[in-house]
């Protein structure tokens, strides 16, 4: 008997995204129990799996019994791991940095391995919440955990926790990634409740390479239920992709009916859901001249309808905001009165909504106390900082995090509690620990400890002298012999409490460090050479101020003002110019002007405007441009009626969505061509729509440079620098912090994006001064893809390109930095896009009708909740 779940609102869409290659890229696929170095290809599914020996130091390897052994046909239930000592015992994953978000699978069987035929219970933790408690039926079950999960940390924790019911284990540990707009929730992460092939013929189970993400999919069927199945082939192109395997069949109603019903009774009210519906339609023959539209009740209520499946392709209905605080839910899936076949179900997912709220340890404090119980000379990085208990043998029961939760505190730490904050350090015993090696003078940021106790160890050495000077941390280092006070105590036996600390030097500013002197050391490699600085001597380039006023006939027509001055249309050579003279008003003034000069001598590409000459006489400074004939992108979306109908607009004049995504992937290329194609890097600071220029064919170029910053490290390093931008475009984070990297020009052409899509301005002109990115995200929260959509576009466009186009600028905005993608990567992903835009758009040439590829429906109705079969 199936059990239900409960829904808020519900939206139905036909999900569109590009279509993800089957690979394991970003696959953690962990066979625990199994030899040290050990690895194999799964002969089923093709998965490949390693040893757990890397991701954790405790516990013992066991084989289950034979008798078991002969039944499975999963070769990750044969060994398992056992924890029979310590009360916490944690696996560490260190999942792929382009993703964010994970599904996190964790498998067991107990198969009799010890001989008692007792299975245990125990409880499984995530991070530092407990994720679920694992308990058998029998001895030959397997139990599996699934989560879906965005990390709080680089690094996730997953542990098994002895609650005295016998000795915890675990057969098998699989992390897979998600796109970031598969199963979005408004708070939490979603635990699986159940994952049905209902309507199954075959009886099986699908997983990968079926399931591009390797979901676990299982065969059900209910006896008011009638089975139909083909052997076409199903496209499932949207961001979920079930598996065609599971989408060839489905469930309509016995016996002639005209309602799918299904019910769940849930065990706690409280419990928050989210469900998602596959339907597909399949059945040509009767199709062919035949209609089945469904409608949906909940509760008694008309939730939605009329729904018509996609022929051999898949509509996914799903909630967006979470139900709960019903006793009882039912549904009832039946068809209209214009329906002339059966309602029909071919698949069904059910998330439990689970809340980690145990804030994690300040991570400078865990990096600091590994460091302190080394104390050797060694290079360090934060990838290597996990591996150090199993690389230098660290003995002591230290695993997940240190201070959360508090049941759970590693052995010697004590930690401080605070509501709104990070648990910090407050005080570390590594006395007793056979440390040994000289004390380096570098002690990071553990800027709340108050004691560490360093005593009876093997410490060589003289105690920095720094150290005296430090006044709010005791640190106890009496019982090491061979440590001294001075270099020619060398040999002296010390007892003493030496003050420790306040000013500290962060890991992240060391590692910044080294990047610097990397950085420093391949100047000579630089691929956009610049010459002396202040230097503006551009051969056959400056012109004198008479110059220009032949150019501009007198400053006759002007183009454009900004901040910088005005923007004048000239003729040099009989090619038409945009000249810029420096106002004497300008805020901006030289400064900027000899910064745009000079980048745009050394950096030269086709998604830049080219810098045709300079004037710098006295006080007269202007810069001559390529004359860009459509003006700046801003003025094109804000426009109702763009100037001039082209290939990159429709017969409106308003910007096609192939126009838009020809003029983001071009923009994309200058931005990419600026981060990566000269060295040391060059981070624009100002991109915006404004800032983006439309020649007479629509090429979009970058321009205004004049706050551009070349970076003196390489790779991403920070850069300390005064904060500028404009408002709306503006990364937060680069705000907040005043440390610019390559990430905050990614912001910004994430917001410029966004206007692509949308057409909406950057800051809503209302009282709350909604931001653009804020906005599209209140829409996605309703699963609402139409409305995000500028609707001058009329609905000509694939939704395909405009799920994988939110998908990518919601990306470039996250909040932090780090998980933004790089040019590089957003150049590829729009290419993709615009690839497929042609593709629609050439196949639209040749349709009579021109009807859309792809239909989407909205909804935002309350109701409740959803069940499984009775």
């Amino acid at each position: 008997m199936l059990t239900t779940f409960v829904f808020g609102f519900l939206c139905i869409v036909v999900l569109t995204a590009v279509v993800h290659a089957q690979s394991q890229s970003g696959f953690i696929s962990i066979d625990c129990g199994i030899p040290e170095n050990a690895n194999y290809t799964d002969s089923i599914t093709g998965i490949n799996y390693v040893s757990d020996a890397s991701n954790i130091d405790t516990g013992v390897s066991h084989k289950i019994s034979s008798e078991f052994n002969k039944e499975i046909t999963e070769r990750q239930f044969s060994n398992l791991r056992s924890f029979p000592e310590g009360i916490r015992n944690c696996y560490t994953l260190k999942p792929d940095s382009d993703h964010e978000k994970f599904l996190i699978r964790a498998r067991f069987m107990y198969g009799n391995y010890n001989g008692q035929d007792k299975p245990p219970s125990f409880n499984l933790m995530l991070e530092a919440d407990v994720w679920d408690s694992v308990q058998f039926p029998d001895s030959g079950s397997i139990v599996s955990k699934e989560i879906i999960h965005i990390p709080k940390r680089e690094y996730i924790h997953v542990c098994l926790v002895n609650t005295d019911s016998g000795t915890p284990f675990i057969s098998a540990l699989e992390l897979r990634p998600l796109p970031n707009l598969t199963y979005m929730t408004q708070s939490g992460s979603l635990s699986r409740y159940g994952r049905w092939d209902v309507g199954s013929t075959t009886n099986k189970t699908f997983r990968y390479p079926d399931d591009v993400y390797d979901r676990i999919w299982f065969p059900h069927n209910f006896y008011s239920w009638a089975q139909i199945s083909t052997s076409s082939n199903m496209k499932s192109t949207g961001n979920f992709q079930p598996p065609s395997t599971v989408m060839q069949s489905a469930v309509i109603p016995a016996n002639g009916g005209s309602s799918l019903m299904l019910s769940w009774k849930p065990a706690n009210r409280m419990i928050k859901n989210y469900v998602y519906f596959y339907f597909s339609e399949f059945e040509s023959e009767r199709a062919k001249n035949q209609t089945r539209d469904l409608n949906i009740y909940i509760n008694g209520k008309l939730w939605y309808g009329p729904l018509s499946p996609s022929y051999l392709d898949t509509d996914t209905v799903f909630s967006t905001t979470p139900t709960m605080n019903r006793d009882r839910h039912d549904i009832i899936i039946n068809t209209t009165e214009n329906s002339a076949l059966p309602p029909i179900l071919n698949a069904l997912e059910i998330y439990q909504v689970k809340e980690f709220l145990q804030l994690l340890t300040n991570q400078q404090d865990v990096i600091m106390i590994l460091f302190l119980y080394l104390f050797m000379h060694i290079k360090i990085s934060v990838d290597a900082i996990m591996n150090i208990k199993s690389k230098y043998e660290l003995l002591r029961d230290w695993q997940g995090d240190p201070c959360a939760p508090n049941d759970y505190l590693w052995q010697g730490l004590n930690c401080s509690y605070d509501a709104n904050q990070a648990p910090r350090i407050k005080s570390l015993n590594l006395s007793s620990s056979g440390i040994a090696g000289e004390i380096l003078p570098h002690i990071f940021s553990l800027t709340s400890i108050e004691s560490l106790d360093l005593s009876n160890n093997s410490l060589t050495g003289s105690v920095p002298e720094f150290l005296a000077e430090l006044q709010f941390l005791r640190v106890l280092v009496d019982g090491n012999p061979n440590l001294c006070l001075s270099a020619s105590c060398k040999g002296k036996k010390n007892k003493f409490i030496v003050p420790l600390l306040a000013s500290v030097v962060s890991f992240s500013v060391l590692l910044a460090a080294l990047a610097i002197l990397r950085s420093l050391r391949r100047r000579k490699q630089e691929l956009c050479p610049v010459g002396k600085k202040g230097s503006l001597e551009l051969k056959n380039r400056k012109l004198s101020y008479a110059n220009v006023l032949k150019i501009t006939n007198n400053f006759e027509r002007v183009l454009g003002k900004g901040g910088f001055g005005t923007v004048y249309h000239g003729y040099l050579d009989d090619k038409q110019v945009a000249v810029k003279m420096l106002s004497p008003s300008s805020v901006q003034g030289y400064k900027q002007f000899q910064a745009e000069v000079e980048l745009l001598m050394r950096a030269h590409h086709k998604n830049l405007t080219i810098l045709v000459g300079y004037c710098d006489e006295n006080t007269k400074m202007g810069l001559v441009y390529e004359f860009m004939a459509n003006g700046n992108l801003q003025a094109h979306l804000l426009a109702q009626l763009a100037i001039l109908p082209t290939d990159a607009e429709d017969k409106t004049g308003i910007l096609s969505w192939k126009g838009r995504l020809q003029i983001a992937t071009e923009s994309a290329q200058g931005l990419e061509y600026l981060h990566d194609g000269c060295k040391p890097p060059i981070v624009h600071r100002d991109v915006k729509s404004a800032n983006i220029l439309l020649n007479e064919k629509f090429q979009a170029k970058l321009a205004d440079f004049g706050l551009s910053r070349i970076f003196p490290v390489e790779g991403g390093s920070h850069v300390s620098t005064t904060v500028v931008g404009t408002p709306g475009y503006l990364d937060p984070e680069y705000y907040i912090s005043n440390r610019l990297t390559e990430k905050s020009d990614v912001y910004s052409f994430g917001v410029v994006l966004l206007e692509l899509i949308t057409g909406q301005p950057v800051i809503q002109k209302t009282p709350e001064r909604t931001l653009i990115g804020q906005w599209v995200s209140s829409m996605l929260a309703r699963g609402d893809i139409k409305n995000i959509v500028d609707q001058r576009l009329q609905g000509d466009f694939d939704t395909n390109t405009v799920w994988k186009a939110v998908e990518i600028a919601m990306a470039c905005i996250h909040s932090i930095s780090t998980r933004r993608p790089t040019m590089n990567q957003v150049v590829i992903e729009l290419n993709d896009c615009l690839a497929m835009e042609i593709g629609r758009t050439k196949a639209h040439e040749t349709a009579p009708d021109g009807t859309p590829d792809e239909l989407m429906i909205d909804l935002n109705l309350q109701s409740d909740v959803f069940p499984l079969a009775r």
